[in-house]
């Protein structure tokens, strides 16, 4: 496997100017950048006349990773040269389908199965409920093949993200890209790293992804109440407080993270479902234990791979994260990379949704306030 490393931005152009020897053959450049330059279409064209032989897999996000360097309004690019790896891609419109699961579905019908070993999947961060679609994802795959991605982002803003597959960025798409070869070994891993505070509180009602009612009061106005201050710039200030939802005693449950919030109805959309009958708690940051979380999800899909360091790691954080973690940012990317090894290749971006099975061999899930780590290697 060869790497490419590469970031535009707009004081000096890419850097570096020149891209490396894989230029002509490499079968995958992975692209993350600020919504504003991925909108102009000279940046991805220019992508693409450098990786002619690449599927070119990218989204908008909520800062850029590339190295232990984490950016924003920048361009970040990761082309690899593969030795004994094979690809297949398929994207699709949201206006395409009646629903989530249905996407899910249909993306996973487009991929063949025959030595199929992983799907990576980067959703529009805005306008799909990704329990929905991990479910429709997973249900028409072999068993045994996990699926890892995660939804783009558009900073702290929630205004339009952007995804594209060997295409424009546009809004409201979803686009997998399937690997195949048996001399590929991936690796993945999710953790967190957020505190409980409050009491837990059971869901009476919710539809989906959206949530009404906690213990038969309006959500919003109690959610409001505990944030205090913060509740005047809400959806972006619930980055800080996401609910911890359980559905059923024993369960360690999933983070859910607000996308945005509705005053006529009171009610809160998430990125991922809110079972009525389940139990949400509220959370809060703990900075020591954000950059331990990255570490264990390094450490995690570090033991995958067999212990040896990946050639490759895709990171995908949540943006609750980074702005928690302010300046300090690099130190739980630069943890990811001392656990790998420290040799790793690293690309990534802040998103605002991780998708990931939450151990080695369990089904995969949406997760909100993780890190999630992908990574690569050909033996």
């Amino acid at each position: 496997m060869k790497i490419d490393q590469r970031k535009w931005t707009g004081s000096a152009g890419w850097e570096p100017a020149s891209p490396g020897p894989i230029s002509g053959s490499a079968q995958l450049a992975l692209v993350f950048g600020a919504t504003s330059l991925l909108k102009d279409p000279k940046h991805v064209e220019a992508i693409r006349q450098t990786y002619p032989a690449a599927h070119v897999l990218g989204c908008t996000t909520a800062g850029e990773i590339l190295g232990t360097q984490v950016t924003d309004e920048t361009i970040v690019t990761t082309a690899v040269h593969f030795e004994h790896t094979t690809f297949q891609g398929a994207e699709i419109r949201l206006s395409e389908v009646k629903d989530d699961f249905e996407a899910g579905q249909r993306l996973a019908a487009a991929l063949s199965k025959e030595k199929l070993v992983h799907v990576f999947v980067i959703s529009d961060g805005q306008k799909v409920n990704g329990s929905e679609l991990v479910r429709g994802l997973t249900s028409g795959l072999p068993s045994g093949v996990a699926v890892t991605g995660g939804l783009a982002g558009d900073g702290p803003r929630f205004g339009q993200t952007l995804v594209f597959l060997d295409s424009t960025p546009e809004p409201e798409k979803i686009a997998v890209l399937g690997f195949y070869g048996d001399r590929l070994k991936i690796g993945y891993g999710s953790k967190g790293g957020w505190d409980p505070f409050g009491p837990e509180r059971l869901v009476t009602r919710s539809k989906g992804n959206v949530l009404y009612e906690l213990d038969g009061q309006s959500a919003l106005a109690l959610y409001k109440k505990y944030l205090g201050d913060y509740a005047k710039d809400l959806p972006a200030s619930g980055l800080l407080f996401p609910l911890n939802v359980r559905v059923k005693e024993g369960d360690n449950g999933v983070v859910r993270t607000i996308l945005g919030v509705s005053e006529e109805d009171q009610s809160m959309t998430f990125a991922g479902d809110v079972p009525e009958g389940s139990f949400a708690r509220l959370m809060k940051a703990n900075f020591e234990r954000l950059v331990d979380g990255a570490t264990g999800a390094a450490q995690t899909s570090y033991e995958a791979i067999g212990s040896t360091p990946p050639d490759l790691a895709i990171l995908i954080s949540c943006v609750g994260r980074k702005l928690v973690l302010k300046q300090r940012v690099e130190e739980e990317v630069e943890s990811v990379l001392e656990t790998l090894g420290g040799k790793t290749a690293i690309t990534g971006f802040y998103s605002y949704g991780e998708i990931c099975p939450a151990a080695p061999y369990a089904d995969c899930e949406l997760h909100n306030q993780t890190m999630t780590i992908t990574t690569l290697s050909e033996r």
